[in-house]
């Protein structure tokens, strides 16, 4: 009864849940669920327009487009989940220490995320992915350059309005160390809201890594990813429009998917970035 009664409360939320699965199994299970090998080229079908064999078409390598796509989503999401993971890791510990250490540790990390976000986000992370070269690593390094500071600046907030509590002024006065405080008291009462964030954060960091791809900064041919999928197809649109449309159309349904999970976690659990 609890579980239905959810569920009928809840159904825009069950509903991103359930896509935000099958998007991630299709990514872990692409290999069984393409029907082609998305590097396979058949060079007597290039720019060859949907039909039931190649069901969204081909490139001008004539490789199939859907098992492109599909091999696609393990590739585009798997290196956005990594640059989250970095993110979110760096920018929340640079947060703790700043907001629990304060003094010199506070000035220096603040400042430095001052600076970061003083420029265009996008183009200093086009820059810096300039200067490292054209690799989807590389890529993952500019992106997060540029993104730590909202972490940081989120786990910051909380940290100073946690150490004032009562149980974090009780550990102090028994003797408690400085890590056992921050691993033990704070970050367990802030990890919450920095998750939620960071699923929030999905659907956009996902779009910025394609925008470098589109632009050559991040994956390379052969590799089937959205962005680079973008790329190789915009000098065919007029003739093969597919090559663009259906890997846009992938990146939407995978931003909506995320950016309304998050906001719908948010409501559920009833935090705020506001209230810190």
């Amino acid at each position: 009864m609890k579980a239905t009664k959810f569920i009928k409360g809840h159904k825009q939320l069950i509903f991103f849940l359930i896509m935000a699965i099958i998007i991630i199994l299709i990514a872990i299970f692409a290999k069984q669920i393409a029907p082609k090998d998305p590097l396979n080229a058949v060079m007597t079908k290039p720019l060859h327009s949907p039909d039931n064999e190649n069901l969204l078409g081909t490139d001008i390598l004539g490789r199939d487009i859907l098992s492109r796509i599909i091999y696609g989503t393990r590739y585009s999401l798997f290196m956005t989940l990594v640059l989250v993971g970095t993110v979110f890791t760096l920018g929340t510990i640079l947060g703790l220490l700043a907001g629990y250490f304060g003094g010199i540790v506070d000035t220096l990390i603040m400042r430095l995320a001052d600076m970061m976000v003083s420029f265009p986000g996008i183009i200093l992370a086009i820059a810096i992915a300039g200067l490292l070269g054209p690799s989807m690593t590389n890529a993952i390094i500019a992106i997060s350059s540029v993104t730590w500071p909202k972490y940081a600046r989120l786990s910051r907030s909380m940290v100073l309005k946690i150490k004032k509590e009562l149980y974090v002024e009780a550990a102090k006065l028994t003797g408690s160390k400085d890590k056992d405080i921050l691993f033990k008291y704070i970050l367990p009462n802030m990890i919450t809201l920095m998750l939620v964030t960071a699923i929030s954060d999905i659907g956009a960091l996902m779009l910025e890594i394609s925008a470098l791809s589109f632009l050559g900064f991040g994956a390379q041919p052969p590799i089937p990813e959205w962005g680079a999928m973008l790329n190789e197809g915009r000098t065919y649109l007029a003739k093969a429009p597919w090559l663009m449309l259906y890997p846009g159309i992938a990146i939407v349904i995978v931003v909506v998917v995320f950016n309304m999970l998050g906001d719908n976690i948010k409501d559920l659990i009833d935090i705020k970035e506001e209230d810190f």
